[in-house]
């Protein structure tokens, strides 16, 4: 049976992004339609005005849905953000047959043990990932199911969000006459279209640098060992340098764009920046080496925060393949030389490689997300025949 298109969105702080993909008779995924609008309404991921948000949502999908030919009528959505959170939960049951013999009923008492998670009223559970099992004293299992035991345990990340946020953001495409379908963690888009096999097996982060967010996620030995989201992107760096120069912030955005970096070198000497005649301002100039200090220390200070919550999880040591950086934010030059200063590991910009159809794009790390979601919906689709609530996670999207 023909797969149906899947279209997927992400509102991001900056601009948002509508992908729509198809998959061919050899399972290939490819963006066939892509829209790109700049966002209003929206801050650090969180809606702020309903109106001013759907404008984004409405042109982009416009812009997607004509490129591929395909009326989109509902989608999945990425959300991130400083409310989303993270937690590893581990639930333990005795064995309960005579001959000790893990069944498949002691696996469904586990695993729904270590699902309920007590949360606050106003936080949900969005995803539950399996780890691995723990039988007795053995632990990294994948599959206990047969094997002798007498206590079976399972580490189960569970990733949860404050409620009135996936609200909002619901409403503005419903606001636009479309259906959610569901809504993922764009942390976990990114792994998807970003990463491949073989560094999932040998650990590995990717961090996706959005606008107003930066949201992570960790492999190691194979499976998910940490995720988060903090409210800090692109937009603080550009609001420390309106700051620190007196600088318009539409001139602030473009001077970083155009002459940002990460790293302060000693090359820049004595170069200045020529800031023209605007708003009433006389022509002036400014250091180049002041402004790449402002950019190192905002940059600097978020990838710190990252590496605080890898180091807390006690994974840092275990990232053999590194960091993977994607997001609008990764077109900053001298990024991965900074990455490799803080992480002390290899550091290298992220593609969509899981995808087609964005290989020609300017900046496809900026897609990663979007495209991520678009495989989402395929391997649900495939293994499930329908989309299913977003608290039945499929643990084996994920491990492949």
């Amino acid at each position: 049976m023909a797969l149906p298109p899947i279209a997927a969105l992400e509102i991001g702080t900056t601009q948002t992004v509508a992908l729509v993909g198809e998959i061919d008779d050899m399972r290939r995924v490819t963006i066939t339609g892509r829209g790109v609008y700049k966002t209003s309404g929206v801050r650090k991921g969180q809606v702020f005005d309903v109106d001013l948000a759907k404008a984004g949502v409405a042109k982009a999908v416009q812009q997607a849905s004509e490129e591929s030919n395909v009326d989109v009528g509902s989608l999945l959505l990425a959300v991130s953000g400083g409310h989303i959170e993270a937690k590893v939960n581990r639930g333990s049951v005795p064995v309960r047959g005579r001959d000790r013999i893990v069944s498949r009923e002691d696996v469904e008492e586990v695993t729904e043990l270590a699902q309920s998670l007590v949360l606050p009223s106003d936080r949900d559970i969005m995803h539950t990932v399996n780890q691995s099992f723990t039988l007795d004293d053995q632990t990294g299992i994948l599959k206990p199911e047969g094997l002798s035991g007498a206590q079976l345990s399972l580490d189960m990340l569970v990733i949860h969000t404050q409620r009135n946020r996936i609200d909002n953001l619901r409403k503005v495409v419903q606001s636009v006459e479309m259906d959610v379908e569901d809504v993922v963690f764009s942390g976990l888009c990114v792994a998807l279209s970003s990463l491949t096999s073989e560094q999932k097996r040998n650990g590995v982060a990717v961090i996706d640098l959005g606008g107003g967010t930066t949201s992570f996620l960790a492999y190691a030995d194979n499976v998910i060992a940490c995720a988060g989201s903090f409210g800090v992107g692109g937009d603080h760096i550009t609001n420390d340098l309106t700051v620190a120069f007196n600088l318009p912030t539409g001139r602030a955005e473009d001077l970083k764009r155009r002459q940002g970096h990460a790293i302060v070198s000693s090359s820049t000497g004595l170069k200045r920046l020529i800031i023209p005649e605007e708003l009433g301002m006389q022509e002036r100039s400014i250091s180049l080496k002041a402004f790449h200090t402002v950019i190192n220390a905002r940059q600097a200070e978020t990838l710190r925060l990252v590496r605080s919550a890898l180091h807390e999880a006690g994974i840092l040591t275990r990232l053999n393949a590194g960091i993977i950086f994607t997001g609008g934010g990764a077109a900053l030059p001298g990024l991965t030389e900074l990455g490799r200063s803080i992480f002390g590991l290899p550091c290298l910009i992220g593609e969509p490689c899981n995808v087609g159809g964005l290989a020609n794009v300017e900046a496809p790390a900026a897609y990663a997300t979007a495209a991520g979601l678009v495989l989402y919906g395929f391997k649900t689709y495939q293994e499930t025949g329908i989309m299913r609530p977003v608290k039945e996670f499929l643990q084996g999207i994920f491990r492949r």
